[in-house]
């Protein structure tokens, strides 16, 4: 028998122990009920037809400790109300048949949180959820540390999915280097999974992983943020459009004075790049005036 914790939360620890070949105690079982019922068949007095009797008893009562465990499942043993241990290897085995077994999955599981409403740091209003892949590490806390493990399991994760969202921005709107939940959606996962198995470690589970599944505005600003959205999205094409054909005239003028094309002035250098970013930034057809001097008269 050893013993193993895998949490530091303060609870029952579990104990992995192993139970006996199966396969000996059936052929062991078999033999003694063959014995019971030949006993008890053939002509004899009363003591022997009672040995029979209890052999058939004990057999059977004995037959009641066989049980078989599939891969990632769990068997948590209880003898008059204590704890002695959990058998966690697959196989056929034989325990006390005064043991009370409880099955226990260690498979992973999936659990969607609803769609909760929750303010987030800037105080907007926003809709969030999460999906949730988790397992059972320590079947005794499981067992015995909470009333029942996946009720336990949505309350807490609910209360951690709110903690998040309330501590971080729907989006980074202004520019700052923070951590948003629209937009840094594998940091913000980790802290989610974080958050999430600090808060179900006394119930011996472990948070696999961690997503958000769902995030919108409420509908009541929906709207309102979709025009926000749209007006930034405005202005920093805007900007790209203007830093271009800045980076556009530079150029053009750098040609014209290093291959000697055209001699200008400071005031034609300024009509030209009047001009030019007219031609560049307009949404329409724009058409530039050209300046023409008249040639002396002879």
């Amino acid at each position: 028998m050893n013993k193993r914790s895998g949490s530091n939360a303060i609870g029952t620890d579990e104990l992995i122990i192993s139970g006996s070949n199966g396969w000996i105690m059936l052929v062991v079982l078999l033999i003694g009920f063959m014995l019971g019922v030949f006993l008890v068949a053939t002509p004899g007095g009363p003591v022997k037809i009672f040995a029979g009797g209890s052999f058939l008893a004990v057999t059977l009562f004995c037959a009641k400790g066989l049980f078989t465990l599939e891969p990632n499942q769990a068997a948590v043993m209880v003898f008059f109300g204590k704890y002695t241990g959990t058998v966690s290897e697959s196989g056929f085995f034989w325990v006390n048949p005064f043991y009370n077994r409880t099955p226990v999955s260690l498979r992973i599981n999936n659990w969607n949180t609803p769609v909760l409403k929750v303010n987030d740091e800037r105080g907007s209003p926003i809709e969030i959820a999460a999906v949730i892949a988790w397992r059972v590490q320590d079947t005794a806390r499981a067992v015995f540390d909470v009333e029942s493990t996946f009720n336990y399991l949505q309350v807490q994760s609910e209360s951690a999915v709110r903690q998040v969202a309330s501590s971080h921005a729907y989006d980074d709107t202004e520019g700052e280097q923070r951590k948003s939940l629209r937009t840094d959606l594998d940091a913000i996962a980790a802290l989610l999974r974080e958050s999430i198995q600090q808060h179900v470690e006394v119930a011996g589970i472990v948070i696999e992983e961690a997503k958000i599944a769902h995030l919108a505005y409420a509908p009541e600003i929906a709207s309102a943020m979709l025009r926000r959205q749209q007006a930034e999205a405005v202005v920093m094409a805007r900007q790209r459009l203007v830093d271009g054909a800045v980076g556009m005239v530079e150029g053009a003028l750098k040609n014209l004075e290093e291959k000697k094309i055209v001699s200008l002035t400071s005031d034609q250098r300024a009509a030209l790049v009047t001009n030019m970013m007219t031609v560049l930034l307009s949404e329409t057809g724009a058409q530039p005036v050209i300046q023409m001097t008249q040639a002396p008269l002879q």
